[in-house]
């Protein structure tokens, strides 16, 4: 399907590896041209050469922290930007009671307030210019929470309440705001959680995978790439009149009709 973006150009944040570097991967596939930050400029500089090798599209690369106001700063210096899309590592496990304050000011500072501020740079451009597209990278516990996560839960579902909103705010001026949800995907987000369980509960690493893949109706963690193209399709000319979703992808985990 031709997703009929090719042209436009793009800021995919954290995108040097994991479900970021999906995302840029597919829009470049579909003809995006990319700005694509990361904090390792290693990776990032690798990632950024395979894209423009396979897609020829142009690519520039922008390290930094997102979560910083001098790593958006950055960022944004290259826009304008038809597209966005954000993305930033969540907050480590642990329980209830071992968060302090300045734990949950960190978590929302990097999972809601980043993103928001973010959209609220883009936003104006986009809708001067009668055509956006923005897909925020949650999480799966926006819908089913993760007990150890708590303090993901609580950032996501902050944002989850702005995007409810502003999505209907700026929809008519052709501008379309939505959340992919992720459960398990190949990731080292994965790898550090399932880390975690081998060093709790002394099994080995193919143990914890595969008892956290039994819990997975689809019997597998998912991928970068299939990730990447839902992403890119809501990016796309087809998804105008998708406005303010929260989009699954996680492999029929969570246990629910709606």
């Amino acid at each position: 399907m031709d997703l009929g973006i090719a042209g436009k150009r793009a800021l995919v944040c954290a995108s040097s590896k994991g479900l970021g570097r999906g995302c840029a991967e597919a829009l470049a596939d579909a003809g995006v041209d990319l700005v694509m930050n990361a904090r390792g400029a290693e990776a990032l500089e690798a990632a950024a050469a395979d894209l423009r090798a396979r897609y020829q599209v142009n690519v520039t690369t922008v390290k930094g922290d997102i979560t910083t106001e001098a790593g958006r700063a950055a960022v944004l210096a290259r826009g304008p930007f038809d597209i966005l899309v954000t993305n930033a590592g969540g907050p480590p496990p642990g329980q209830w009671s071992d968060w302090s304050r300045e734990d949950f000011i960190k978590a929302l500072d990097a999972n809601m307030l980043t993103p928001i501020a973010l959209m609220q740079a883009v936003l104006p451009g986009m809708m001067q210019r009668g055509w956006g597209r923005v897909v925020n990278i949650t999480s799966v516990s926006v819908k089913s929470p993760i007990a150890v996560l708590g303090l993901s839960n609580s950032a996501r579902a902050g944002l989850t309440g702005f995007v409810a909103g502003t999505s209907r705010q700026v929809a008519g001026k052709g501008v379309t705001i939505n959340n992919l949800l992720p459960g398990i995907h190949a990731t080292d987000r994965a790898i550090a959680l399932d880390g975690a369980v081998v060093k709790a509960r002394g099994i080995s690493m193919e143990e914890a995978i595969s008892e956290r893949s039994a819990t997975i109706p689809a019997g597998r963690y998912g991928t970068p790439s299939e990730f990447g193209a839902t992403c890119a399709f809501l990016c796309s000319q087809h998804a105008g009149f998708i406005v303010g979703q929260n989009i699954l992808l996680d492999g029929g985990a969570t246990n629910a009709t709606l």
